[in-house]
Order: structure tokens, then C-alpha cells, then sequence
């Protein structure tokens, strides 16, 4: 059996922390519960097992979570048995233990807003907030309804641009294998024949010759480099700069920052309506936007957005101001505050660009293939001209003679 450590709160109100010994987390939480305590925090198994840890929780688990969620309280199910059921559910051992937490906090007298909002890495603020909007209206399952359908249109655009980046990435790891293998195997054996000839070698040759060396002596050199520009470049991408850097970067880009852009269209108008659909006030709709917004240069912009809106500005102009969606976005919103409709406009907005991010990745795509055949043609073909070249000189000036 294993030992599992909690904090509680017993009957007079004091917290405390306990270890129980038991076969899982579930068994250790029903001793206690049995002994007169409320479990408060997630459980941590102490001891030779470390400490347990679960998965990151993505777009997917979230809406699988949602949609079954507001099905069970559709159902009728009373909410404290619903999320019992639902954590049994779970296979996303970090979800899992955010809807145990949940359901001793509901248990205890408090709304599943506030117990969602104790676990962050479980539940977003976004569907926080709409669940809060859920309750005070009495239409929780609705709530649920419409994240569900947000976390599956999330979750199917991030899949789509990670497809298109998967691609180039896995035949760049190979043409840098490729070219690795030549530079610790291959060179090396034409460099001693090259000594043996003592033959004058061409500059583009003896670079290549020098860089085999180099490789094959001071290897660790290279990894050493190669390691601290990695972690160099992620903890600059942490920093507000860094962030700032590479949010330029992916929406001007010349490949891919047509791609970023439209999914970024995409992104902002779903969420936007599925906020306002649920309620909640057009400022508050444009921070928490805001808030699930990854580029730093349009997170930081649509909170100046939400700024001019408090002054009384119609949204559709500080966004057109922004200068980074397409212009049917500002446009269709305008014409939403018009009418007086803008969820709906908005809704639309997100099906035409999620469709067109469909076809930016198509494009992507084909456009990187040629591309990639391309350099990987001119690397590797250069390194066998750079190789061949004075041996085909040496031939030609022996049969001069």
C-alpha cells in the first residue's frame, strides 16, 4: 500500500495536513472522510513513489469533460453526484483530481465556480467565468454546452497548425542527420585521401574538410553551443521581450504569419461569442478573450481594446485600430453593434476563418514540400560537388599529361 499526503479541515474548522496509508488515492480519501475530515487539497503520494503527478489537461479532455458534463445535468443528476460520477470518468489524472477537489468544495457549501477557480491548472479562467454566468442565470448545462463546442473548435485548430509545423520540422531532423552522417563518416575518408594527393583543394571544399575535423575532434563543442542556444532562446521567449519578439515574428513572418493571423481571427472571434452568448458583459468578454489570446502583441492590444470600450468606444474600432485582423473581422463586428447581433456575426466571423485556416495549412503544405525538396537538393548536392570537384580536377589533369 501506499502512503498519500492531504490537507483537511476538521469538524471545528482547522486545517491541518494528514498521511494516510491506503491501496489508492480514492481508498485514502474515504478513510479520511470516514474519520470526520474534509479533504481540501489534492493528494500527493509520499514515500518510495514520489510525487503523483497528471497530464496536462488539453483542449480535448476539456471538451469530452463539458459535454458529458452538461449531458449528466441535463439528465437531472443532482450536481454534487454529477461530479462524483464525472471524476470517476476522467482519464486525465490532473482533471480527475480537480473535480474531486470540486466536489468536497460544493460539498461544503460552496458554488462549482469558486471550486473550479481553486484548481487553475484543471480549469481554465474562461470556463470559470462561464460557468459563473451559467449559475447566476440557471442555465449551467448551457454553459457547459457552448465550451464544449469552444474547446473542440480549440482543440481542431491547434491539431491543424501543428500538423502544418510537423511536417517541415521532421524533414529538417533528417536533412540535419543527413548532413551529420556525411560531415563524421563520409568526409572524413575523402580528407585522407585528399592529405595523401597533397592536392591545393578548393576554398568551398577545404571549409568542408576543416568542418569534418572540427566534428569529428571538438563534437562537443557544437552540442554545447547547440544546448545553450536552445534553453537560451526558450527563457527569452518566457521574458516580455522574448514574447513580444516572437509575437511580431509569428503574425509577419513570410510563410507562416498569414496562417498565424487567421488563426488567431479565428480564435478571438469563437471565444469573443461564446462569452457574450453566455451572458457576460462586453468588457469582461473582451478581457478574458484577451486573457486565452497567446500572441503577447494581440493579448496586449486587446486589453488597450477593452480600455477604449470602457471609455464608451464601439469595440469594432480600437479592433480595426489593432491593425492585425483581416478587415472583415472589424467590419462584420460593426455591422453586429449596428444591429445590435453581434454574437451571431461573430460566430460567423469564427466559421469563415476556421475554414480558412483549413486552407491556409492546405496551402502551407503544399507550398513547403517544393520548398524543403529544394534545400535539401542544394545541401546535400552542394556537399558532393564541394567533395568531388578536385577529384574531378585531379582526373581531368591527368589525362592532360
Amino acid at each position: 500500500m501506499a502512503k498519500y499526503a492531504f490537507k483537511v479541515v476538521d469538524s471545528a474548522g482547522k486545517s491541518s495536513k494528514k498521511t494516510v496509508e491506503a491501496k489508492s488515492e480514492e481508498a485514502a480519501r474515504a478513510k479520511l472522510r470516514s474519520e470526520g475530515f474534509s479533504v481540501t487539497g489534492m493528494g500527493k503520494e509520499v514515500g518510495g513513489g514520489g510525487s503523483k503527478k497528471g497530464g496536462k489537461v488539453t483542449n480535448r479532455d476539456l471538451a469530452v469533460f463539458c459535454k458529458q458534463f452538461a449531458a449528466v445535468l441535463r439528465a437531472g443528476v443532482p450536481l454534487l453526484s454529477a461530479l462524483d460520477m464525472m471524476s470517476e470518468q476522467m482519464t486525465n489524472k490532473t482533471l480527475q483530481a480537480g473535480l474531486r477537489d470540486a466536489a468536497t468544495y460544493v460539498q461544503k457549501g460552496g458554488t462549482l465556480s469558486d471550486a473550479m477557480k481553486q484548481n487553475p491548472k484543471a480549469f481554465p479562467s474562461m470556463l470559470v467565468n462561464m460557468v459563473a454566468a451559467g449559475e447566476v442565470s440557471g442555465k449551467l448545462e448551457i454553459s457547459f454546452d457552448r465550451m464544449a463546442v469552444q474547446f473542440e473548435k480549440d482543440g481542431a485548430i491547434a491539431a491543424k497548425v501543428k500538423s502544418a509545423m510537423t511536417y517541415p520540422i521532421v524533414i529538417l531532423c533528417v536533412l540535419i542527420g543527413v548532413v551529420g552522417l556525411l560531415m563524421v563518416m563520409v568526409i572524413p575518408t575523402f580528407s585522407e585521401m585528399f592529405k595523401e594527393m597533397g592536392a591545393q583543394l578548393p576554398k568551398a571544399t577545404q571549409l568542408l574538410v576543416d568542418f569534418s575535423d572540427f566534428l569529428v575532434a571538438k563534437w562537443y563543442i557544437l552540442l554545447i553551443v547547440v544546448v545553450v542556444l536552445i534553453f537560451g532562446i526558450k527563457y527569452f521567449k518566457k521574458t516580455p521581450a522574448g514574447q513580444q519578439f516572437f509575437g511580431n515574428l509569428a503574425l509577419k513572418a513570410p510563410i507562416i504569419g498569414n496562417l498565424s493571423v487567421k488563426t488567431a481571427a479565428a480564435t478571438f472571434s469563437r471565444t469573443f461569442a461564446t462569452l457574450l452568448g453566455s451572458g457576460i458583459s462586453l468588457i469582461d468578454a473582451v478581457e478574458q478573450t484577451a486573457k486565452v489570446m497567446k500572441n503577447k502583441v494581440i493579448r496586449d492590444k486587446l486589453l488597450e481594446c477593452k480600455g477604449q470600450v470602457a471609455k464608451g468606444v464601439p469595440l469594432s474600432t480600437p479592433i480595426r485600430q489593432m491593425d492585425i485582423f483581416p478587415a472583415m473581422l472589424p467590419s462584420m463586428m460593426h455591422i453586429g453593434e449596428e444591429t445590435g447581433n453581434i454574437e451571431d456575426m461573430m460566430v460567423k466571423v469564427a466559421d469563415f476563418y476556421e475554414e480558412e485556416v483549413e486552407v491556409a495549412v492546405a496551402s502551407l503544405t503544399s507550398m513547403m514540400e517544393p520548398l524543403i525538396i529544394v534545400v535539401m537538393g542544394v545541401t546535400v548536392g552542394g556537399i558532393v560537388i564541394a567533395i568531388y570537384s578536385p577529384i574531378l580536377s585531379m582526373y581531368d589533369a591527368v589525362d592532360s599529361y
